[in-house]
């Protein structure tokens, strides 16, 4: 590969729904495109919002053709080796392996840019975005405006028939407006989980603190 000596980085563009992700990795890949870098995008295969699945769609109607990936691992199959920079949108629905994938590509020289939201609609780290997070050599965090007080959004507020979601709710739905609205901390709401859940997630917690604790 024809890469400067110190090219081989890890980007993450991260924050709410609604913050320009996508069209803050948009302008970073033309940039690189100007700078006359060979480019790939990739995002994941479930991102079918805008436009046809070959292509990686903003907000604000920016564009370029994308590869969609189910998993981690296809990164190592698809890149080129000529391939001076990778793109990588939606990386919060890819599995664990994509976290190996990105330091394999920064390893090798390559600039990786990748753009994911960190929370998911109940609060929590989405997939693998804190790992990688914590990997990277630049993290960016992006903040909406609260649909509710007009503060700065960190937090994504997915709506079921207008009301929130309830945090059995299954974890990943792509959706847009319609579905999800960007909310601060203090506006943010995630309801009680049902009796059923709860008990649940305590014999879950038991089951998990009884497997560490056979070895102890």
């Amino acid at each position: 590969m024809s890469h400067g000596a110190h090219d081989g980085r890890v980007e993450v563009i991260s924050g709410v729904m609604f913050s320009g992700k996508s069209e803050e990795l948009l302008r970073r890949i033309r940039r690189a495109l100007i700078a006359r870098k060979r480019v790939q995008v990739f995002k994941s295969h479930l991102d079918r919002r805008f436009g046809p699945p070959t292509r990686l769609v903003s907000h604000d109607g920016g564009e370029i053709d994308a590869v969609p990936i189910r998993a981690g691992r296809d990164i190592r199959r698809l890149v080129n080796p000529e391939t001076d920079v990778v793109g990588i949108d939606e990386v919060q629905f890819l599995d664990e392996d994509i976290v190996d994938a990105v330091q394999w590509l920064a390893d090798r020289r390559v600039r990786v840019i990748l753009a994911g939201t960190d929370l998911d609609f109940r609060g929590h780290p989405f997939g693998p975005m804190g790992e990688l997070m914590a990997i990277a050599e630049v993290v960016d965090k992006l903040q909406a405006i609260c649909v509710r007080c007009g503060g700065p959004a960190t937090r994504n507020q997915r709506l079921i028939d207008g009301k929130p979601a309830p945090p059995e709710a299954p974890l990943i739905h792509v959706g847009g407006a319609d579905t999800y609205e960007a909310r601060c901390r203090r506006c943010h709401e995630v309801p009680k989980a049902g009796r059923h859940q709860t008990e649940l997630d305590i014999q879950g917690a038991a089951e998990a603190w009884a497997k560490r604790t056979r070895y102890w």
